[in-house]
């Protein structure tokens, strides 16, 4: 099905405010985006993979990778916070030990180094304790990505933090293309993926952005059972 015109413009006006009904409609409406897109890439479906990001983005990616017919994985960044605030990002870690930092908050807040590493550590023990529960069947270095078009996914995207970590982890493993895509993202974090990946596929980016959750209808929290079902479905839970 051709995709609406009205939908295939949306994620070219800033300031709409787009809310989706629940993750499953904005993955309906993110997957009839990635369809075109990954067509200008590649015609072999063999070739793309799709990764979420737990807990929410797994959701997402689960749909989008059914409805491409492709491979589907989870992968695991973690925020790090800011000392005051833990629904503020000031970075995110990968398994493998590797970071990124917002070096303008870091400093405008005088973050200091030992708070840092205590908080590294805390979100690698964090890291093995998800892997133990999404992906116990793989060790968190085996993936597929090497020459694969790797669409990377989350719910939603506020600061960039983890998806950015994680886009550098994925391109350490040499993809063919990496896409970052989510359903809604604040604006001037689409700038900031745009030099992290190759191809950025948001629906929205509204303006008004206060948190993600601001743009779902439904954005339920409990979803632990939902994402060990899926990741059951794709042999990477027993």
């Amino acid at each position: 099905m051709k995709l609406p015109k009205f939908i295939s413009d949306l994620k070219d006006i800033p300031s709409l405010q787009l809310t989706f009904r629940d993750r499953v409609g904005a993955a309906n409406v993110l997957s009839r985006i990635l369809k075109g897109t990954v067509k200008k890439v590649t015609k072999d479906k063999s070739e793309i993979i799709v990764l979420g990001i737990p807990r929410g983005g797994a959701i997402v990616a689960d749909i989008v990778a059914g409805k491409l017919n492709c491979d589907f994985d989870v992968v695991f960044p973690r925020k790090i916070a800011s000392p005051d605030n833990k629904e503020n990002a000031i970075g995110a870690v990968m398994s493998d030990g590797s970071t990124y930092f917002d070096g303008f908050v870091v400093e405008s807040l005088k973050v200091l180094p030992e708070y840092i590493e205590k908080e590294k550590q805390i979100q690698l023990e964090e890291i093995r304790l998800r892997k133990e529960l999404y992906r116990p069947n793989k060790s968190l270095d085996d993936y597929s990505i090497k020459d694969k078009v790797v669409i990377l996914i989350d719910d939603g995207i506020a600061t960039g933090a983890t998806s950015i970590v994680a886009a550098r982890w994925i391109k350490k493993q040499n993809p063919k293309h990496l896409i970052i895509a989510a359903p809604v993202s604040q604006p001037q974090t689409v700038e900031l993926l745009k030099a992290e990946a190759d191809t950025v596929e948001i629906v929205s980016t509204p303006a008004n952005f206060g948190s993600v959750g601001q743009f779902y209808k439904t954005f339920d929290q409990e979803l632990e059972d939902q994402v060990v079902e899926i990741l059951k479905k794709h042999g990477l839970v027993e």
